[in-house]
């Protein structure tokens, strides 16, 4: 599998503190983009792009919570970890509660960064691969052809009556048809058992 490209977006209104965080996690490796504004840093993000969001809490215009709750909105690929010099308990109760993964007030330990970076960078390498596995079986499912399809539901709508006769039955076909039906199905959709096809189709339904 390709390495996920991972960035650190820094955003704080504080030239000193993001200059110097900037620098200090480029010399760790890290890819880099800061911010001095919300507003700056969603004029040149898409979507898209994957990492960890090291965000001050307060900041003028656009707050850090609220580019936080429109980033969740956009279900970006982004582990949030704010960063405040002023911040108290109701305010990193409110950050955790809408996906923060922490609350680091300054001056905090760089250590202490670096970890929850790599934390969040974990967080979001399993989320991408969740969603690739998700759009693959998504993928899978659409070659089934109309009757396969039909299978599938009566599958998922009883679980309890799958049998190829109970199936044949209502759908007015033979046991043996329904047989060769599961099998292609299991096939198209590179699964091993019937329970895999049920629990995979619900999934894509939501």
């Amino acid at each position: 599998m390709t390495e996920i490209e991972l960035t650190v977006f820094v955003v704080d209104d504080d030239h000193d503190i993001r200059t110097a965080l900037s620098r200090s996690l480029r010399k760790r490796g890290y890819q880099v983009e800061s911010h001095d504004c919300a507003e700056s840093f969603l004029q040149g993000y898409d979507g898209r792009r994957a990492g960890c969001l090291v965000l001050d809490y307060g900041m003028p215009g656009m707050t850090g919570l609220e580019l936080q709750a429109h980033l969740a909105g956009m279900d970006c690929p982004l582990a949030v970890i704010f960063i405040t010099g002023h911040g108290g308990v109701p305010e990193s109760v409110q950050a955790i509660k809408q996906g923060a993964i922490d609350f680091l007030e300054k001056p905090f330990r760089q250590a202490v960064l670096l970890e929850r970076i790599e934390a969040g960078f974990d967080l979001i390498r399993q989320k991408l691969q969740t969603c690739r596995k998700e759009r693959q079986a998504a993928a899978l499912f659409d070659r089934l052809t109309a009757r396969e399809r039909e299978i599938v539901d009566r599958m998922v709508e009883n679980p309890s009556a799958i049998s190829s006769k109970e199936i044949g039955a209502r759908l007015g076909i033979s046991p043996r048809t329904v047989d060769h039906h599961r099998a292609r199905i299991l096939e198209k959709l590179q699964m091993k058992s019937v329970a895999e096809v049920i629990a995979h189709a619900r999934h894509q339904r939501g």
